[in-house]
């Protein structure tokens, strides 16, 4: 049936509403078609960007390890070239307090009265604290370095207390403070030289900081732990500087004249912290502001050594000759003063002493061949690159024989040691302690 043959009015809407119909259909699906070809292909654009984008950031993240890489080298080559650097000073530095210490031992053989005695004394211990100073400046860079091995035995106190005392009573007796030290029997197990360091550190700053009264430092034990406590009367911590008072440079408060209360670098404790975690140990501390400071260190209890009482009165009566007498001496030194400081010494120990500045002065004392050396005393660092060791082995095929040899150095380096050992020569590190060179000597010389 054809369309102008239907006269029924609402089947005729019936068929347009249908083919409207239809054709909208049709029509959406064609739309929904279309807009998802769009849509992918906008989702393809995204994809490529977001690509793009994580592909710069994976190269600018590749970079930026590059960069730390690069900086941690340099970091550790600069933490290298700073302990060769120090390593390098403590040698030129060490070289002085080593001619002090040699003549301050020739000065105690000339005393004669009990104050000389005693002034000799207290120099040599101000000169040991100073070497023991000093050193210190190369173990904390070696600390940081890690590369320091503690060497833990055990170790009484009351040595220990008894240098601490020595040291800086003076200074307290100068501000008019009382040090105290209550007596003990106790040993603990630590490494001596580290242990001395973190108490002559935390002493000196409670003197530092203390202006009347005065520090007390006693011990206690509890169960397998000794309890060292230093107690000060000083000026005290503020709350607020309690976890800075262990960084560098940290000094105390300003006081109502402009200064610092206590002066000083603000090294001292930054230094015990680092000697603290090396060992093991713990440090803690309390404090209250006008009343004074309580540090305390835990300790390991460690096992009783025997020690001799009496032997600081051995230091006062030193004996002539030490059986030394009449042995032939080569030493050879480049600094003046070191050499004349130990040519003084070993001639008052009754030695005869030829010195030298050098390989060729050196060989030129061996032209008269009715002195000939016993023993052999040399730096190793000389002028012009020459060294002792050389000067060791020189001498030794000069004269055709095995001539017993001591080397002296700053440098404590295992590579010295190696070098010491294939010469053949036994190694002392300055400065120069006088009884142990001369036990050595004697020693060498059996």
């Amino acid at each position: 049936m054809a369309i102008h043959d239907i006269n029924d009015i609402d089947r005729l809407k019936k068929i347009n509403q249908a083919l409207i119909s239809r054709v909208e259909r049709s029509m959406e699906q064609h739309g929904n078609a279309f807009t998802l070809f769009q849509a992918t292909i906008s989702l393809e654009g995204q994809v490529k960007a977001r690509t793009e984008e994580l592909r710069a950031t994976l190269r600018r993240l590749e970079q930026s390890n590059l960069d730390l890489v690069a900086a941690k080298e340099n970091a550790e080559r600069a933490n290298l070239s700073k302990t060769r650097f120090l390593a390098a000073a403590s040698h030129d530095v060490l070289q002085p307090l080593n001619a002090a210490h040699l003549s301050m031992s020739a000065l105690a053989d000339l005393q004669t009265s009990e104050e000389g005695k005693k002034l000799v004394r207290q120099v040599e211990r101000s000169l040991e604290t100073m070497d023991d100073l000093l050193r210190t400046l190369l173990d904390i860079s070696k600390l940081d370095a890690g590369v320091v091995r503690p060497e833990v035995t055990n170790v009484p106190l009351e040595p220990l207390f008894a240098a601490l005392r020595s040291d800086f009573q003076p200074l307290a007796a100068k501000k008019g403070l009382r040090l105290r030290f209550r007596p003990t029997a106790l040993t603990v197990r630590s490494d001596r030289t580290l242990l001395s360091r973190i108490l002559q550190n935390i002493v000196s700053n409670a003197l530092r900081y203390t202006s009347a009264g005065g520090v007390l430092v006693g011990v206690r034990q509890r169960g397998g732990m000794v309890l060292v406590e230093i107690a000060d009367t000083g000026s005290g911590i503020p709350a607020d500087q309690h976890q800075a008072i262990f960084e560098e440079f940290h000094r105390g408060p300003i006081t109502a004249h402009g200064e610092l209360s206590g002066g000083g670098l603000g090294l001292g404790l930054s230094i015990v912290r680092r000697m603290v975690d090396a060992l093991g140990h713990k440090i803690t501390f309390r404090s209250v502001v006008g009343h004074g400071t309580v540090f305390r260190l835990e300790l390991p209890i460690g096992a009783p050594v025997r020690t001799d009482g009496n032997a600081p009165a051995t230091d006062v009566e030193r004996p002539r000759g030490y059986g030394l007498f009449g042995t032939k001496v080569l030493l050879v030194d480049n600094d003046s003063q070191v050499l004349e400081a130990m040519r003084v010494l070993l001639e008052r120990w009754q030695c005869d002493v030829r010195a030298a500045v050098s390989n060729d002065a050196a060989l030129h004392h061996l032209g008269d061949t009715a002195w000939l050396p016993d023993i052999i005393i040399a730096d190793q660092h000389l002028d012009q690159g020459e060294l002792g060791t050389e000067t060791v082995n020189q001498t030794r095929a000069y004269l055709q024989r095995n001539v017993p040899a001591l080397i002296i150095t700053a440098d404590a380096s295992d590579e010295m040691e190696r070098v010491a050992r294939a010469t053949g020569a036994e190694l002392m590190l300055k400065p120069v302690k006088p009884a142990q060179l001369r036990a050595l000597l004697a020693h060498l010389l059996a």
